[in-house]
Formats: C-alpha cells, sequence, structure tokens
C-alpha cells in the first residue's frame, strides 16, 4: 500500500522540477512511510512513497521494466499476483523480484490494457509505457484504491489524494456549486471533487494521456443480466459464495508482513475472521473499537468470535475527549468535506491494529454485496404498498400521522418512522433513493444555501444511475449502493483512515468474483 503522484507535460522537453515532485510525493507520507523514489524524464515525473507489504527487500518503486523500459508507480496489492506470475512465466517473461508490481508490468507489456481483467485486487497506478509515448492510470473494479488528477492547458497531474495536487501547485478553489450534493449525501461523488478543476477517475475505468490529449475508458462494469435472468437455483449460488469468499480470503492473507483484521460485532467481519483462522495455524490477531455507551457498543459480540476462532484480541474505548484532535486529523485526511462520522471510530482502530501489524482484512462491503441494509427492506415494501389503492394509502398514512401527534416519547418515534415509511413508499424510485440518502432535506438544504447557486444533487443522481439497466427499484438500489455510495463513501473513508495510521487494509468481500456473482 502506497501513495504515488506524478506530472507529465504537454511540452516533452520540458524538465519536472525535482523539489515540486518531491513535495508532491512527501504529503503522502503517512500513506508509505518505508521509502520514497523518483522517477524523472524530459516531461515526465513519477513520485513514490511505499508501505512494504509484499517483497520488502525488491519491491522499491518507481519500477522500471529492464526490457520494455515501461515505469509504474503503484498503490494497492494484487491478489492473484502468484498465479499471474506463474502464467507470464509460461510465456516467457522473467522476473527479478517476488513483487506484485513487476507483475503488473510483465501483465501490462503481455496484454496492454487488457491486463486489468485478469488482476484480482485492488490498485490505482500510473504506468509509462516508453514506446508509445503515453502514461496508463487505472483504478481497480470496485474503487478500493483512489486517484485523483488534473487536466489544464500545460499538463497533467495524479495524486492519490487531493493534497498532493495543491503541493504541485494546483490552485484550492472551492466549487460551490456543489455544496447541495454534499449537504444531501454527505460527500462529492466521482468523477466530481470539491474543487474546481480536480477530478477523481471512476472505479472500473483507466485514462490514457500523452500530457496533450487524455481520453478516459470503462474497462469493468456489473453483469448486464436482465431482471428476469436472476439466478435462482439458491443451494448453488450458496455453495458457489462460499467457495469464493474462502479463497477470497486465501488470497487476500499474502504478506511478507504481519497482519490482522478489523472484528466489530457483525456477521461480515466474522465471517472474515472464521476464514482466516482456518487457514493459519498461528492466532488471528484481531482488533476491535468499543463505546461506553452500551447502545452502541459491540466489543461482547467482537470477543464472542474471537474465542471461537481463538484469536489473539485486542480492544481500545473511544473516549469522548479525544474528538477535537480527531476531528483534526480527519479534516487532514479527507482533503475534502467528508460527512461519514464512522470514521471517527475508523481512525481509532486502525492506529489500534497499525501498532501490532501492517496489514489487516476487514469485512468491510458486506451490505452492498449482500443487500443487506435495511432500505432493501423498504424497497420490498414499496413494491406491495404501491400495489394498494391509493384512497387506502392515504388512510393508512393519515392514521399514522394523527396517532404519532398523540403518541409520546418511544411511542411516538415509532409511529413516525412507520408513518415516514409509508409516505415516502408512496414516491418514485429516485425520489425515495435521495430521501434516504439525504443528509438534509429539500428545505434544510436550501435554508443553509440561502440562495447561492448549485448544481441540485437530484441531476447528480440522474447522471450517476443512467447507465443502470435495471428498472425494478431493488436492483437500482443494488447499483447506487455498489457503484456509488460504496467508492465515494465507505472505501473512501476506510482508505483513509487506515492510510493515515500506515495500515493497509484489504477486503476479501469485495472480491470482484463475488460481487459479479450476486449481482
Amino acid at each position: 500500500m502506497c501513495g504515488i503522484a506524478g506530472i507529465l507535460y504537454r511540452d516533452r522537453s520540458r524538465d519536472v522540477d525535482q523539489d515540486l515532485l518531491a513535495r508532491m510525493t512527501n504529503v503522502l507520507g503517512h500513506r508509505g512511510p518505508d521509502s520514497s523514489g523518483f522517477h524523472r524524464v524530459p516531461g515526465l515525473g513519477l513520485g513514490h512513497r511505499r508501505l512494504a507489504i509484499i517483497d520488502p527487500a525488491a519491491g522499491h518503486q518507481p519500477m522500471q521494466d529492464p526490457a520494455s523500459g515501461n515505469v509504474i508507480v503503484y498503490n494497492g496489492e494484487v491478489y492473484n499476483y502468484v498465479e499471474l506470475r506463474s502464467e507470464l512465466e509460461a510465456l516467457g517473461a522473467t522476473f527479478a523480484t517476488d513483487s506484485d508490481t513487476e507483475v503488473i508490468l510483465k501483465a501490462w507489456d503481455r496484454w496492454g490494457a487488457g491486463c486489468l481483467a485478469r488482476l484480482n485486487g485492488m490498485w490505482a497506478f500510473a504506468l509509462w509505457d516508453v514506446r508509445r509515448g503515453e502514461l496508463f492510470v487505472a483504478r481497480d473494479r470496485l474503487g478500493i484504491k483512489p486517484l485523483h488528477y488534473v487536466v489544464d492547458d500545460n499538463r497533467f497531474m495524479f495524486g492519490s489524494e487531493i493534497k498532493s495536487l495543491f503541493a504541485g501547485g494546483v490552485p484550492r478553489q472551492p466549487d460551490p456549486e456543489l455544496l447541495d450534493v454534499y449537504l444531501a449525501l454527505g460527500y462529492i461523488p466521482a468523477p466530481h471533487s470539491f474543487y474546481r478543476g480536480v477530478h477523481k477517475l471512476k472505479a472500473g475505468h483507466y485514462l490514457v494521456t500523452d500530457g496533450s490529449r487524455t481520453e478516459i475508458r470503462q474497462y469493468w462494469d456489473l453483469p448486464q443480466v436482465a431482471e428476469g435472468d436472476m439466478r435462482t437455483d439458491r443451494a448453488a449460488v450458496q455453495e458457489e459464495f462460499g467457495a469464493l469468499l474462502t479463497d477470497a480470503v486465501r488470497i487476500s492473507m499474502r504478506s511478507d508482513v504481519p497482519f490482522g483484521a478489523f472484528l466489530s460485532g457483525g456477521l461480515d467481519s466474522a465471517s472474515v475472521v472464521t476464514l482466516m483462522a482456518d487457514q493459519t495455524p498461528l492466532p488471528v490477531q484481531t482488533f476491535t473499537i468499543g463505546f461506553a455507551e452500551a447502545g452502541y457498543d459491540e466489543r461482547e459480540l467482537a470477543r464472542l468470535v474471537a474465542r471461537q476462532v481463538g484469536a489473539d484480541h485486542h480492544e481500545q474505548v473511544v473516549e469522548p475527549g479525544d474528538l477535537a484532535t480527531t476531528l483534526d486529523a480527519v479534516a487532514f485526511h479527507y482533503d475534502e468535506p467528508f460527512g461519514d462520522s464512522s470514521a471517527i471510530p475508523t481512525g481509532y482502530v486502525s492506529r489500534l491494529a497499525a501498532s501490532r501489524v501492517k496489514m489487516v482484512l476487514t469485512g468491510d462491503g458486506g451490505d452492498e454485496l449482500l443487500s443487506g441494509y435495511q432500505a432493501y427492506q423498504a424497497e420490498k415494501f414499496a413494491a406491495g404498498w404501491q400495489r394498494l389503492p391509493r384512497p387506502v394509502r392515504r388512510l393508512a398514512e393519515g392514521a399514522l400521522g394523527g396517532a404519532a401527534g398523540l403518541a409520546r416519547g418511544s411511542a411516538r418515534y415509532t409511529l413516525n418512522r412507520y408513518e415516514r415509511l409509508v409516505r415516502t413508499a408512496s414516491w418514485p424510485f429516485t425520489e425515495r433513493l435521495l430521501g434516504k440518502a439525504a443528509w438534509l432535506d429539500d428545505a434544510g438544504r436550501a435554508a443553509l444555501l440561502g440562495g447561492q447557486r448549485v448544481i441540485p444533487v437530484a441531476d447528480v443522481l440522474a447522471e450517476l444511475m443512467k447507465d443502470c439497466p435495471w428498472t425494478d427499484p431493488f436492483y437500482r438500489l443494488m447499483y447506487f449502493n455498489l457503484k456509488v455510495s460504496l467508492p465515494d463513501d465507505m472505501l473512501t473513508k476506510v482508505d483513509r483512515m487506515t492510510m493515515a495510521a500506515s495500515l493497509e487494509a484489504r477486503v476479501p468481500l469485495l472480491d470482484y468474483r463475488l460481487v459479479e456473482l450476486m449481482a
């Protein structure tokens, strides 16, 4: 796991300033405290900060392929690099290291952009193809690893984090037109950012640039399966899912340094930890964050799992007095407004784990993969509710609203929830989605914006959903969660907070084979 940055000038005779490249790279030092490196030729500069996980002795970057002269800077891990290396060796490739970085270089030399379909893992990398005179920049299928970039009249710049671009001289100009999007969602979805001219490469996409011309292409999407053709062979699906998840955990455990796992009270991380324990004779190092308030504390559930699998378990309680310092760290590491409060406990558990290991497996992505959020139950309810006659629905809404007005305490809270459920169940899907996803309703956002000219969040949402192949609201919600909220909220949160602690996080539940199966 690492931090990458670089510049490609339109004027290919122009030298990249060493100090400028160092500033862009050094500001990412938390992502890679083990070493740094640079590659400079006329018109091009690539920088790298390394967190050494695979082949610590020989996997330094930027890495150049002696045969082709191609150079790569890379953030991530390719879990199936062992199998790919064997395949490439059978085709005549030779290797000087045991790193997955060199496997990508050789795979590019053999298959070009087609190599992405063969990689299983998480990545954001930039590869300079000497013969073509082009920079190839790619992001993994689900958007586990970040990549930000700027294109202007003189140059193409990229960095793992936006602060790297600012360190390279990009003006820090907020884009107030995106305030409605942020106030609704709590984050800015790709390809947008909160700053003018700064873009995020979307998950499952790559770009090719020669400094003057930049093309962006999609190389992966969810399977295009008709709604009537979804698999119904439940037993076979369960067996296939179990086999794939077991294999995903197996290859995610490949590491040359100590590793462990985040363990909450949920089924997602418990499943990952249990499978890890099945595949190693050593106790799995597990890490849990707790709270003094019993209603928020899942430590006892985590302890049950840890005891069951014989884990070496570690805990820490979040203390309210640390909040101010924690918020400062969150603001620094996210670069742009980010409203997911679970970033705070994620930062705590990351620091706890980083005190003992350099890499962890997590249960992130399980709710997106398996449609586990309560919102999916609401979509099932809405489908049945909308089949009722409209007068019946209005009568029920009125009765619940009236009852809620008369009730007190927890009863009133419960009745208000039911009233909102039946009222929103009659809305069109897009309005219902925004109603569930929005942190503030229309009136609340309008009051805060005070007439500020903005791009309506509904317009951005329509653009993000325009390629969704399904009409059924349940599947459309699945598409939104996998393609928008997962990469731009959940995975962003995990990446920034683990990297802030110089800790690599792997998410076996988002193995693309599992995602394709469940879709």
